[in-house]
């Protein structure tokens, strides 16, 4: 039997392609917005993002996700977003 199609994504922050489910969408809206996309299924230009605050910290001091969003992020949208990455474990935290 053929094995179903898992749907692969690379992580902004580290570069490592996982699936999809495991990581945090971050996204454009069409109306300029930037927001934390916990359906993934929201209209708009997406980022992925490891749920690793390392990952988060990365993206967002390079400004990765500048370029991945195609956008130049406000002051406040990068406060809202370190914001949430401080919510998530640092990398090695709780995993195997």
């Amino acid at each position: 039997m053929r094995q179903k199609h898992v749907p692969q994504r690379t992580c902004v922050g580290c570069r490592q392609v996982k699936d999809k489910r495991t990581l945090i969408r971050v996204l454009r809206s069409t109306t300029g917005e930037i927001e934390v996309d916990a359906t993934g299924k929201k209209g708009g230009r997406g980022a992925y993002l490891c749920p690793k605050r390392t990952c988060w910290e990365i993206a967002l001091r390079q400004r990765r996700l500048d370029h991945a969003l195609r956008t130049r992020l406000t002051d406040a949208e990068m406060a809202r977003l370190e914001e949430f990455a401080q919510t998530l474990p640092v990398a090695g935290e709780g995993e195997d």
